[in-house]
């Protein structure tokens, strides 16, 4: 499991070094993910689902002035006292906030103005850090982990959502160069049989940082079952297509034939057929469609009308993190600049998030943190559904067996996909 951003075993002083470097490091990769972008690119808001990004800089900034610098000192003033109304995001108890929709609106303050936001906070960060009394230390020291933690989810959104808004752009522009050619061969396709029993899931380690959702850890009991060796390919997910899978209703969930008729959907997200062929829009662009990469772009009322197809069904969520807990944490993740999941085998980490059928419901004695940080998590465990594994835009660092990732079924902008699972 990846180490704590803080690091409990240094001295208090080596503590505090420590953070700042996490600190200005992840800070840094925020910048880096947008270095690629013009200044163009930073006010594009394609959908509701989607933030501008030059929002998603200033919000988590805001993050860190709000739940850090004000919330510790009282006689703090805010960099503009108006930005909390701008780049609060869902934050009911500290106040109102501009409209979602309405991200994509917002010219002012200029991505120049953002980025010096940015930076100032960043240097008051970095001096509250080095003064703050040893007495608040350990509930600060929570409190950065989370915010950094918090801009590595944007950092995740950001490539999601710079992927959405140059999709809907009739050019169709890149993101980047590929730097190396796509796998063009995948493993094949293997079932691993795992017993019955009582497990425990779920994490309890306070010496590691873990978000509330992920607490606190119980028993579930486990029918026997099979895991598939890995994801399903472009090319399975084609036969399930040509085989009239987007209008065979028997194959559907109610509300997701209801969806797919509302909107028309007959193919993956950034799928496209031009004279005959299948193309997929990446972050390199548009490209061919490689047979053997894992479908991408799923929802969860497509995830499951496929596996219903095939005869099987999608996995819960103890079924993966049992599995998860016994490999280690590796794969093509944001670090490897590999943006667009592999074809190969395991894949259970760093490739696509993975859809299960477990609803994003509290676990057993579950408590939110206290205050606004009690909204992080809790408050949306209602009509979305569980994702696990982490995706090749996740940072490694972000990620372990425990981490639940959530989204609407009809959501798809997300990088996820598809692991079968059967019943013994």
């Amino acid at each position: 499991m990846p180490s704590s951003l803080i690091d409990h075993s240094a001295t208090a002083e080596n503590s505090r070094q420590k953070l700042i470097e996490n600190y200005m490091r992840i800070r840094n990769i925020s910048l880096q993910i947008c270095a690629p972008l013009m200044v163009d690119d930073y006010q594009i808001q394609s959908s509701v689902e989607i933030s501008p990004p030059k929002w998603h800089l200033a919000h988590v900034t805001w993050f860190f002035e709000t739940f850090l610098l004000e919330a510790f000192d009282s006689e703090y003033r805010p960099i503009n006292p108006k930005y909390g109304y701008l780049f609060n995001s869902y934050y009911q108890t500290i106040g109102s906030m501009h409209a979602r929709a309405k991200r994509g609106l917002l010219s002012r303050p200029t991505v120049e103005q953002m980025l010096h936001y940015r930076s100032e906070i960043d240097k008051r960060i970095i001096d509250f850090i080095d003064n703050l009394d040893e007495s608040q230390w350990q509930q600060a020291a929570f409190r950065l982990t989370l915010g950094l933690h918090h801009e590595q989810q944007h950092q995740e959104l950001l490539f999601m959502d710079i992927k959405h808004n140059f999709w809907n752009n009739p050019l169709k522009p890149s993101y980047l160069e590929r730097s190396q050619p796509a796998i063009k061969t995948t493993g094949k396709l293997d079932w691993e049989e795992r017993p019955s029993g009582v497990v425990k899931i779920g994490a309890d380690n306070d010496d590691d940082f873990t978000f509330d959702n992920e607490k606190p850890s119980h028993q579930v009991w486990l029918e026997p079952h099979r895991l598939s060796s890995r994801l399903i390919t472009n090319s399975e997910f084609l036969d399930f297509m040509e085989d009239g899978g987007y209008s065979r209703a028997e194959l559907w969930l109610s509300d997701g034939w209801s969806h797919i008729q509302n909107t028309q959907w007959k193919s993956p997200l950034y799928w496209e057929k031009h004279d005959g062929l299948w193309l997929e829009f990446t972050l390199y662009g548009l490209e061919a469609l490689n047979p053997s990469a894992p479908v991408a772009h799923i929802s969860y009322y497509e995830a499951d009308a496929y596996a219903r197809w095939a005869g099987k069904r999608l996995p819960s969520e103890a079924e993966i993190e049992t599995k998860l807990l016994e490999i280690p944490v590796t794969g093509h993740f944001s670090e490897s600049g590999i943006f667009h999941p592999q074809a190969g085998t395991d894949q259970f980490y760093g490739s696509l998030w993975e859809w299960t059928t477990s609803p994003y419901l509290a676990y057993p004695r579950f408590k939110p943190l206290e205050g606004s940080m009690g909204e992080y998590n809790g408050k949306f465990m209602c009509n979305q559904w569980v994702l696990r594994g982490g995706s090749c835009v996740t940072p490694e660092d972000h990620i372990r067996p425990t981490y639940r990732n959530f989204f609407y079924p009809q959501d798809r902008w997300q990088f996820s996909g598809i692991r079968l699972a059967d019943d013994l």
